[in-house]
C-alpha cells in the first residue's frame, strides 16, 4: 500500500504525531523547516534531525507523490502543469506571473460534479476528492521548479480555483491551507490566499466562521435565477436568492470584501439589461465586493458558448462602474496554450482513451 505524503500533516499534527511516539516538539519544527525552507525531497537530507526520527518518518510516510505528465509553457510565463497522481489520475496545476508577483492555482478533486455547462472541469465527472497532500503538493511541485531555475523565486500567492468545487473537498483544502500559510513553512499570508467556491450556501457560513483567515470568490457567472440555472444547475439548490444570504452572513462575519467572478458569455449574460440586474443584485454590498469580469476562454465541447466581443465587454465593465460597482476585468494567462481550465487534462485523457 502507497505511503501517505507527509504534506497532509498540518505543524501541529506532525507535531502531535512525533510527540505520541515520543519525539519533543522541536523534532516537529526542524522537519516542517527541512520540508518548506530548504525544500528537500527525501528524509535521508535532513541531516540534523535525529536518525530514529527519520527512519520513523521515513516507515509511515513518503514525500513527493506526483509524478510530472506533461508542462506547457506559455509566452507570457503562464505554466501549466499535468500532473499524474499515485492512482493514475489526472490533475492540473498552473503558475502565473503578475506583476504583484507568482501564483499559483490549485486542483481540489479529480473532476468536477457542479456541472457548469460552460466549463472544461466539469467535461469529466468528479471521481475523488483530493487529500491535503496532494493539493500541498502541487504548490511544492511549482516551488521545486521555481528553484530548479535558479532565479530565487517563490511563490507568493495562492488560488484555489483550478478542476473541482474546493468547498466540496472542505476539510481537505482547510488543512491545505493551514499548512501554506504556517509562518514557519511557505508563509504565503492569508490576504495572499483566495479560495473559489460556486456557491454552497452552509460551506460559506461554515468558512466564515473558520479562522483560516483567507480571501473569497463567489462564482456567480449572472445576475438572476433563470440565466444561472441554464448555465449553472447548481443554482437549482441554491439559487440566487440563497447564496446572497449566506454572503451576507459572511460580509457581516468577516467584513471582509469578497470577489463575485462573472464569465461573460456572448448574447447570453453580456448585454447592458444583465449588467444593471447585476448592479442592482450587489446592492448595498457594493463597499464589501468586487466583481471580477472574466473574458470565456472557448472549450471545443460547449461550442454553444462564445466570448463576448471587446465592445460588450468594455460596455459591460462601463455600465457597472456608473452605477459605482467596483470591477475589474480579469487580466488572460497562457492564451497560447490550454488556457481554459481542466481543458489540458480533458485533451491528455482523451489522447489516452
Amino acid at each position: 500500500m502507497n505511503k501517505p505524503s507527509i504534506y497532509g500533516l498540518t505543524l501541529d499534527q506532525l507535531t502531535a504525531w512525533l510527540g505520541e511516539r515520543g519525539h519533543k516538539k522541536f523534532r516537529a519544527t526542524q522537519v516542517w523547516e527541512w520540508l518548506y525552507r530548504k525544500r528537500v525531497t527525501a528524509f535521508s537530507d535532513m541531516t540534523d534531525v535525529n536518525p530514529e526520527c527519520l527512519q520513523l518518518l521515513s516507515d509511515h510516510y513518503t514525500i513527493l507523490t506526483l509524478a510530472e505528465h506533461t508542462k506547457q509553457e506559455s509566452q507570457d510565463g503562464t505554466v501549466k502543469f499535468l500532473f499524474r497522481l499515485v492512482d493514475g489520475n489526472l490533475i492540473e496545476t498552473v503558475l502565473m506571473r503578475h506583476k504583484f508577483g507568482l501564483s499559483v492555482c490549485v486542483t481540489t478533486q479529480v473532476g468536477c460534479n457542479i456541472g457548469c455547462s460552460f466549463c472544461a472541469s466539469g467535461l469529466l465527472k468528479k471521481s475523488r476528492d483530493l487529500t491535503a497532500a496532494e493539493i500541498v503538493e502541487q504548490v511544492m511541485q511549482v516551488q521545486l521548479h521555481l528553484d530548479q531555475r535558479g532565479k530565487d523565486e517563490r511563490v507568493s500567492h495562492l488560488v484555489v480555483m483550478g478542476i473541482g468545487e474546493p468547498f466540496d473537498n472542505y476539510e481537505n483544502m482547510s488543512n491545505f491551507i493551514r499548512v501554506i500559510k504556517d509562518h514557519k513553512g511557505l508563509a504565503i499570508g492569508p490576504r495572499h490566499i483566495t479560495v473559489s467556491t460556486s456557491g454552497l450556501a452552509n460551506k460559506i457560513v461554515e468558512f466564515a466562521d473558520s479562522d483560516l483567515g483567507v480571501n473569497l470568490a463567489i462564482s456567480l457567472h449572472a445576475p438572476n435565477d433563470e440565466i444561472r440555472t441554464r448555465i449553472m444547475k447548481i443554482n437549482k439548490a441554491i439559487p440566487i436568492e440563497k447564496l446572497m444570504v449566506a454572503i451576507d452572513y459572511y460580509l457581516e462575519k468577516t467584513n471582509r470584501r469578497i470577489t463575485l467572478e462573472y464569465i461573460l458569455l456572448k448574447d447570453v449574460n453580456d448585454q447592458r439589461e444583465h449588467a444593471l440586474e447585476l448592479a442592482e443584485l450587489v446592492g448595498e454590498r457594493r463597499n464589501l465586493a468586487n466583481v471580477n469580469l472574466i473574458p470565456y476562454n472557448p472549450v471545443d465541447e460547449h461550442s454553444q458558448y462564445q466570448r463576448s466581443t471587446k465592445e460588450s465587454i468594455t460596455a459591460f465593465y462601463d455600465t457597472l462602474k456608473k452605477q459605482g460597482i467596483s470591477c475589474s476585468v480579469r487580466l488572460e494567462h497562457g492564451t497560447d496554450i490550454d488556457a481554459a481550465c481542466g481543458q489540458l487534462r480533458s485533451k491528455q485523457i482523451k489522447k489516452a482513451q
